[in-house]
Formats: structure tokens, sequence, C-alpha cells
């Protein structure tokens, strides 16, 4: 193994959200921190990429102007162990775009585009986590064979602390929840 290949000290450490707000944009960029301990994310694909962008242009045309969809930045799902989490889409309040951590009472919608390696992670760990954190609205996108994508939307049951099943979708999503919404899955 060479020198190149060692990861810095700092990825084999536990990070505090303190420690963290210190780390330039270059640190942050393709990582997540799961209670305190950094996750490299490797690049996802050009269509991944797409997808994520074209989805996050429909919710931000479709929200209106107290909300914003973007892609790729940190939502804070606690301080304690520090849990940032970098969803594909995160759909957010408008009046909350310069506040930095964004915080699960900011965020509507998270939507994960699901790549080989992240499976479980976006199925299983990450709905769990979202649905912990109070953010009402998951949709998760698998990228079919077919290459039409299939949408699974849930829908937070605040009692319950986790995530119901909502409707799935195929060739177009039309849904009145977070907001009225058409996407046609076949442009993507």
């Amino acid at each position: 193994m060479t020198a190149e290949m060692v990861a810095p000290a700092w990825m084999h450490e536990q990070v505090t959200a303190e420690r963290y707000a210190t780390w330039t944009e270059e640190q942050c960029a393709g990582i997540e921190i799961v209670d305190g301990m950094v996750l490299v994310s490797p690049s996802a694909s050009k269509r991944h990429n797409r997808l994520a962008r074209l989805l996050a242009n429909a919710l931000d045309a479709a929200a209106g102007p107290d909300w914003n969809a973007d892609t790729d930045f940190d939502v804070r799902l606690q301080d304690v162990p520090l849990n940032n989490r970098r969803p594909d889409v995160t759909v957010y309040r408008a009046e909350t775009i310069d506040v930095t951590p964004t915080r699960p009472e900011h965020v509507l919608l998270v939507v994960e585009v699901v790549s080989p390696g992240s499976e479980t992670t976006d199925r299983i760990v990450k709905t769990d986590q979202y649905a912990k954190a109070g953010i009402q609205f998951y949709w998760r996108v698998e990228q079919a064979v077919t290459g039409v994508p299939l949408v699974y939307t849930y829908i937070l049951d605040p009692a319950a602390g986790r995530y119901r099943d909502g409707d799935v979708f195929t060739g177009v999503v039309k849904s009145s929840a977070p907001f009225s919404i058409e996407i046609d899955l076949g442009q993507l």
C-alpha cells in the first residue's frame, strides 16, 4: 500500500459537529457522517446524477415559492453522535436557503436514487433515519432494468416514528402529496 492509498487520519476518528463545522467544502464533498464516522460515497453514475437533477427540477417547479428542491447538500439529522446525510434530492423551506446546517424541521421531502452498492442503505437504513428525524416524506427511486425508474413513496406516521407505504409509480408520478406534481418518468 502506498502513502497515496492511505486515508487521512481524520477519516478514522469520530467527528463531532463542532469539528465538522471547521472542515472545508472539499473535505465535506462526497461523504456522509453516520454515528460520528466518515462514510465515503463513491461517485454516482451520469444516469444517477441526471435522474436526481431532473427530479429536483420537477419538484422545484411544482413546490411553489415556499419550497426549494436541490441536490447534494448535507441534512443534519442529529448532532450527537453526528449524523449528516446527503440525499440525492432535498425539498426544503425556501426561507432556510442560507441556514447551515439544514435540519430535519427545514425539510419536507428527501429522495434517494438507489445505485448498485447503496441498496440496503437506501431501502432500510436511510428510511429509518429520515423517519426518526421527523422528515414527512421519503421517496426511493429504483433504476429499473427497463430504463423507466420506479418511485416508491413513503409518508411519515409520526406516532409510530416510521414511514408507511405510499404509492408506487412507474411511467408517470402523479401525486397530491406533499404537493401537486406530475412527472413523466419516461422523459428521465
